[in-house]
């Protein structure tokens, strides 16, 4: 071959590479459009917008969760949430708040937790002046935040946060104080919400679910290797932006994300349960399978006591043994800030109701976890029999995410009940209320058992193995309506 010739196919052979590259510049250049794009441009110029948010929703809690102190507890049965200011601040955090900031999840992603969230802003208030340590491995340690939602749950439940406005006011005051304190210490960079990455009990219940929201953040010009964390950079959760592919731990503030860059963050909308059913492709891990199962056995132990009788039974039969065995402390009332001492509603706990209560929702949140694990268990051995890749534990973890739909709705049902008797209150027939809840647990019924098949089949089973392979998926989600039985259909055994 001539020197021309040689030239001349070299020039032909680059023409490839550079078309390539000059596609990828094209793509980088080329205006997006559509919703994402629109809310991008509207949000990016105000994102200085969201620092008067978060004190108009700290002003708007503290008022709920404050000015009830100061006035008496309702007590009369004429008495409802539109004529009673303490009745109004309950309904307001636990009939609204609660069940609808769960919600939102699906639609917004954890748009709560950065744009209203008065207890992660004030974590970044604090962390600005700060002293911007280090996070220490005790608070980066995947099971801190999961010892800090059983903390605050079980506390809820004993100081009575859902009846009375001291109970609400502990609780949210020691989590905000949580939250300041921790920020005021630990976080390195401008600012920085190591709250909510590593110890906010309902952010890590909220990341775990925004992985079926349709609402996804993602990095335009991605690197390799998967999820990684770094305390340099811009994002207050301390995200590698560029390595970014899973949703649980961004908070949606918007700071990463300029719709004329070409770096950064762009949002995307997406089918919900799309993450969750491509789970290998996001970072799965077993921790976030065992908060998943332990929330949902935790949140049902307590709604039971209140409303089983066999929790009555129970209580009664461990008393009399104590008494008869000279424990008589147990019969005591114990301090206020740990259990409810309301003699004004008539309400007083011993030392022997937080003990019962206490232990009765740990062992509904250990035997829940250990059916469902059980479940689990069995169907991914038999995905593997029938073909599926990957290794049992690989397998266990992937298959486990099923349940997410049907644990969020079931907690939003069986501890969402303000919403529902508030609907009753204003004239809504019972039988309506029922059918609401009803319709709600069947459709997540059908998209756990959506997204159940989509893994199996990503696992390379056909659809007639994965129907074989589900099976103990459809035990373990029946197994959940039926713990769930007394919130979604009345029934007390």
């Amino acid at each position: 071959m001539s020197t021309a010739e040689h030239d001349s196919h070299q020039r032909l052979s680059e023409i490839p590479i550079r078309v390539q590259e000059a596609g990828r510049r094209a793509r980088v250049q080329t205006p997006r459009s559509g919703w994402a794009y629109r809310i991008e441009q509207w949000v990016a110029p105000r994102r200085d917008w969201l620092n008067w948010i978060h004190v108009a929703m700290f002003i708007g809690f503290a008022v709920l969760t404050i000015v009830p102190l100061f006035l008496p507890v309702p007590i009369s049965r004429s008495q409802h949430f539109w004529n009673n200011f303490s009745l109004f601040a309950n309904f307001v955090i636990w009939g609204l708040w609660f069940p609808l900031v769960f919600v939102s999840v699906i639609f917004t992603g954890r748009s709560w937790c950065g744009v209203l969230c008065p207890l992660g802003a004030a974590s970044e208030w604090a962390n600005r002046v700060g002293l911007k340590r280090p996070v220490p491995r005790w608070v980066r340690w995947r099971g801190t935040p999961i010892v800090s939602f059983v903390i605050i749950t079980v506390l809820a439940q004993t100081v009575g946060a859902r009846d009375y406005a001291t109970g609400i006011a502990e609780v949210f005051g020691l989590t905000f104080a949580a939250a300041a304190l921790l920020g005021l210490v630990y976080g390195v960079g401008r600012s920085t919400r190591a709250w909510c990455r590593h110890m906010c009990p309902i952010g890590l219940m909220l990341g775990v679910f925004s992985r079926i929201g349709a609402v996804q953040f993602r990095p335009k010009r991605p690197k390799p290797g998967g999820d990684a964390y770094t305390e340099k950079g811009i994002c207050p959760t301390n995200i590698d932006i560029n390595r970014k592919r899973e949703s649980r731990h961004c908070i949606e503030c918007f700071r990463c994300v300029n719709p004329d860059a070409r770096g950064g963050l762009r949002l995307a909308f997406r089918r919900p349960g799309r993450e969750v059913a491509q789970i290998r492709d996001h970072n799965p891990n077993a921790p976030e399978i065992w908060f998943l199962f332990l929330a949902t056995g935790l949140a049902l132990g307590g709604f039971l006591w209140i409303v089983l009788p066999q929790y009555n039974m129970l209580r009664e039969m461990i008393g009399t043994w104590a008494i008869n065995h000279g424990w008589y402390w147990i019969g005591n009332s114990g301090p206020s800030w740990l259990m409810v001492v309301h003699p004004a509603a008539r309400e007083t706990f011993v030392w022997l109701d937080f003990f019962m209560i206490c232990g009765f929702m740990l062992a509904c949140a250990a035997v829940l976890t250990l059916a469902l694990s059980v479940t689990t268990a069995i169907s991914s051995w038999l995905a593997g029999r029938l073909g599926g890749d990957l290794t049992w534990r690989e397998r266990f973890v992937e298959l486990a995410y099923a349940y997410m739909p049907v644990a969020m709705i079931s907690l939003v049902i069986g501890l969402g009940g303000k919403l529902f008797s508030a609907l009753a209150e204003v004239g809504v027939s019972s039988t309506m209320v029922e059918s609401v809840k009803i319709a709600l647990f069947a459709l997540s019924v059908v998209w756990s058992l959506a997204l159940g098949r989509r893994l199996l089949a990503r696992q390379g089973l056909s659809r007639l193995r994965s129907l074989a392979a589900e099976l103990p998926t459809v035990a373990g989600i029946g197994l959940i309506g039926l713990a769930w039985s007394p919130a979604l259909f009345g029934i007390t055994f």
